[in-house]
């Protein structure tokens, strides 16, 4: 926000909370009641007092037209970030009515703001200077060497793994239990592999997890197979694939590629967790460039990411990206423009061309889960096995996977179509279509699905 007449929707406000929980605290402190001393001014502050257990109200404030925000502060004892006050604050600032007038910020909200933005503004002066120049590259390459040499030997063990469960037939699998791959994903950790470690535990979540587990258990055999073969052989892969071989097995990569500058349309942000961490994807769009991007920002478990960007929303920034072939992944540099509405939407593909885009990306990305498209006129169609996304104007259609029929986003994709076309941006992959972001006919706003 930079202007006092823009103002973000309920769904892009409710797009940052960090769980569901915090979705439902922080719509229950949407309303006037609680607040108090509430304002707002045109530079892109919102403040207010809310009135919690104590008998001290909680002072709540957020800075929404920094570049590197949206940034909260509470004096609320929450870890979470934003904390339901802060989303509450914004519900009520998105509300449009005299709730949150324009005015002077109190001085502990101005202090805040001020040391932040001095502290933002220094860090960009600074630009890199510290940039670890004392480090001993011949260090770093040892260091390197020895972890490819485990890595290395990580994938060998793993193929011996491999050839005795087909061996043994992969009844076997069922019989040994998840144990057996819990200390197969142990050695891939110990041989510095996370991302092996990770397939493996995938694998061991396989056997009796339904009908026709076994053909799904081959699969994704094989596809560990191709990564470990990927590994042993990257000397003679391109430079491209073997950059993707590294990243899937786990080595650390760096956003090397040229910045980037461009209007970027927030298409989609969502979290998973796991006992470790909280991963959180933001799907951008460039508007000049016509490229997709995926960042990807982490948290302590139990803890959401910082970076935080309201769908919908369009900020002028640069990102760079990360190398490998078919590899979206990119890092978010300089922003030059908070998030602001902006009339930009995706180009639009059919359900079969979106399909066949996946199946292209294969080619450079054999293990690629997924791919990040828009479908232009769909409706959301019940079927036998679950829901489809059927084109309105031909004869194809893409199921939705489980994951996204069970989940609440459907249902408000059902009323947001109501029988009619709409459009919608998601994942296509082999298990189907995830959907994550949609859009009525015509020129209405981006409802988040996730």
């Amino acid at each position: 926000m930079t202007q006092q007449g823009v103002r973000w929707t309920t769904d892009q406000v409710l797009a940052l909370a960090p769980d569901a929980a915090s979705r439902k605290a922080g719509s229950k402190l949407g309303a006037a009641g609680p607040w108090s001393e509430a304002g707002s001014s045109g530079e892109g502050t919102v403040w207010g007092l809310c009135k919690g257990s104590g008998g001290k109200p909680y002072q709540t404030v957020v800075d929404i037209a920094d570049v590197t925000g949206p940034a909260y502060k509470c004096s609320c004892p929450s870890r979470k970030f934003p904390c339901k006050h802060a989303l509450g604050l914004l519900l009520l600032w998105a509300g449009g009515d005299d709730s949150v007038p324009p005015g002077q910020a109190p001085d502990w909200a101005e202090q805040w703001i001020e040391g932040r933005r001095r502290r933002t503004q220094d860090s960009r002066a600074a630009g890199g200077s510290h940039s670890g120049g004392s480090a001993d590259p011949e260090a770093a390459r040892r260091r390197a060497e020895r972890r490819a040499e485990r890595i290395t030997a990580g994938a060998t063990e793993l193929e011996q793994r491999l050839t005795d469960l087909l061996r043994g037939g992969l009844a076997a699998a069922e019989q040994a239990g998840y144990g057996l791959w819990e200390e197969t994903a142990a050695r891939m950790v110990d041989a510095q592999a996370p991302g092996l470690a990770a397939r493996v535990r995938e694998l061991g979540a396989l056997p009796s997890s339904g009908p026709g587990w076994p053909v799904r258990l081959l699969e994704e055999c094989a596809l560990v197979h191709l990564l470990d073969q990927g590994w042993l052989r990257r000397d003679r892969l391109p430079d491209g694939l073997a950059a993707t071989v590294r990243s899937r097995v786990g080595l650390p990569g760096s956003a090397d590629g040229p910045p980037l500058r461009d209007r970027w349309l927030v298409l989609a942000q969502y979290d998973t967790s796991d006992s470790r961490l909280t991963t959180r994807r933001i799907w951008l769009y460039g508007a000049d460039s016509d490229r997709t991007v995926l960042l990807l920002s982490y948290g302590a478990a139990g803890r959401a990411p910082e970076l935080a960007l309201p769908v919908g929303l369009a900020l002028e920034a640069e990102v760079s990206a990360y190398p490998g072939a078919g590899q979206l992944r990119a890092a978010l540099g300089e922003r030059f423009t908070p998030p602001a509405p902006a009339a930009v939407r995706p180009p639009v593909v059919t359900a079969a061309r979106a399909a066949a885009r996946y199946g292209e990306a294969l080619r450079a990305d054999p293990w690629l889960d997924s791919f990040p498209v828009t479908l232009g006129r769909v409706v959301p169609t019940p079927v036998e096995e679950g829901w489809q996304l059927a084109d309105a104007d031909g004869g194809t259609a893409l199921p939705l996977t489980p994951a996204a029929a069970a989940r609440p986003g459907l249902w408000r994709l059902v009323a947001l179509s109501g029988g009619a076309p709409v459009t919608v941006f998601g994942e296509c992959g082999h298990r189907g279509f995830h959907p994550l972001t949609a859009w009525p006919e015509g020129a209405g706003e981006a409802v988040p699905l996730c």
